[in-house]
């Protein structure tokens, strides 16, 4: 790790700035730069007129320095990895596998960057030709999260770039170092100053409305609740921006009776307690069916009553610290308001001895659809259990929200996997499986969980203009 703080010792340390916290401990890490609106401004003028040179470079020399740019992150796992759970806490081995995830979305751009195809159509009249081409967009802007200090910035800035975009990012004011170290990375694999430049502030409400607001940012990519989303969006109206959203979400886990149990409770294992339950998709509510409730009951309790909390540098660790006090207090809420609305605590539901941030696992039983914790997107280590009776029943109950991002079902009944999968009304949906995220596949979600995909070939295409052009035979 002080590796990785040697290498952006240019970015840290300043006197006064945006201080940067361990949440395990509350100890001080060091103080980043606070910038202002001017200074942003002139950022965003540099990334333009940078544009203009990377745009205009081949995508195969563009796939080049970001082929080198993943070589560097993959070097370096161990100090990004400890960095980021440094900052945002998690386990050592969750920032590990979040390091090579988010070096993924670098190594499939730079590929996918060369194969940004048009189209040649035909034409609607004699002596008339028509065809495609896609463009980059210019200058964009990302607004990334805490909770994937790594994976959130690549899975944007790694497409924007492959395109041929010029970026500026503003990570999550509790996780900037991390978004450092991977501009740093980027600049010795080759990316030219100002095509990407990371901006951090103690006010973020002021810097991302420049963000969302400047006439030269032409895209906005924002990860984070749907309330902020909406905000955000509403601003990039104003210059008609193109934008990206990933919101929040309230993801369902459903477990019919003819599933594999055992196979159910490892994905529901997986699906909850990553980073603590601080993930969008991670599973919000679990639905399961009346035939197997208690087998089930019983050995997801048996497992998350192992779990060992800790602060994330220690390797039993499996649970580290909620992000903050703000945090700590609305998880505790949510709990105390679904036990008064007429759930069972089975297990947990009070701080954990481990430090001032961390919550012990908590399991809620006879949970009903009205109560906080099935309606309200947890971003903690609490399982809400509600037992259903058939397939319509549990069908309208998931999704009888207004998100629309992640959802997971258990079962092997071949008729009833499909019926399910299309009426779940979600963007992505695991099946038999606990974890969805890759780089080859749509990240998204629909209703109020966002607008556009992350990943796959189309995650590029968010990042590209569609220019079609019509010649005739004078």
């Amino acid at each position: 790790m002080s590796d990785m703080l040697d290498l952006i010792a240019d970015y840290i340390g300043v006197k006064k700035g945006l201080s940067v916290n361990n949440p395990a401990n509350g100890q001080h890490i060091t103080t980043v730069k606070d910038w202002q609106e001017d200074e942003v401004d002139r950022a965003i003028v540099a990334a333009a007129e940078a544009f203009k040179t990377w745009s205009g470079q081949t995508a195969k020399d563009r796939a080049r320095i970001l082929q080198r740019w993943f070589q560097l992150i993959m070097e370096h796992q161990e100090g990004l990895a400890r960095i980021a759970t440094m900052e945002c806490g998690k386990p050592l081995t969750e920032s590990r596998g979040e390091v090579a995830y988010g070096a993924g979305f670098v190594e499939w751009f730079a590929e996918e960057g060369k194969r940004t195809y048009g189209d040649v159509i035909p034409a609607h009249a004699a002596g008339k030709h028509i065809l495609t081409l896609k463009q980059p967009i210019g200058v964009i802007s990302a607004i990334t999260p805490w909770n994937f200090p790594i994976a959130m910035i690549t899975r944007k800035i790694a497409p924007a770039l492959a395109a041929g975009c010029a970026a500026i990012v503003k990570p999550a004011e509790a996780t900037p170092l991390s978004a450092l170290a991977l501009m740093v990375l980027a600049k010795k694999a080759g990316v030219p100053e100002d095509v990407l430049t990371v901006v951090t502030t103690t006010d973020p409400v002021t810097i991302g409305k420049i963000l969302t607001t400047h006439p030269i940012i032409r895209k906005v990519s924002f990860t984070g609740s749907t309330a902020v989303g909406k905000i955000l969006m509403q601003q990039a109206a104003s210059t008609v921006k193109k934008t990206s959203m990933e919101l929040g979400g309230n993801a369902p886990f459903i477990v019919f009776d003819d599933a594999d149990i055992e196979a159910a409770v490892d994905g529901a294992m997986a699906s909850k307690f990553r980073n603590a339950g601080q993930t969008c998709v991670c599973t919000n509510r679990f639905f399961i069916q009346d035939g197997i409730y208690d087998e089930f009951l019983r050995l997801f309790t048996a497992k998350v009553a192992a779990l060992k909390v800790g602060p994330g540098k220690d390797a039993a660790t499996r649970i580290g610290p909620l992000i903050n006090e703000a945090a700590m207090q609305k998880v505790a809420k949510i709990v105390s308001d679904t036990i008064a609305a007429g759930a069972d605590l089975h297990l947990g539901g009070i701080r954990h001895p481990a430090g001032d941030n961390f919550y012990a696992p908590t399991i809620l039983t006879n949970v009903t659809m009205d109560m906080p914790a099935a309606n309200m997107e947890i971003f903690g280590p609490i399982a809400p259990i509600i037992r259903f009776k058939n397939e319509d029943e549990v069908i309208a109950a998931a999704n009888d929200t207004p998100y629309g991002l992640a959802a997971y079902f258990y079962a092997r009944d071949l008729g009833r996997v499909w019926r399910v999968a299309e009426a779940l009304e979600y963007g992505m949906v695991g099946i038999n499986e606990g974890i969805l995220s890759t780089e080859v596949a749509p990240f998204g979600g629909i209703k109020q969980s966002g607008i556009g995909r992350e990943g796959a070939s189309c995650g590029i295409d968010e990042y590209m203009e569609i220019k079609y052009c019509l010649m005739g035979s004078g």
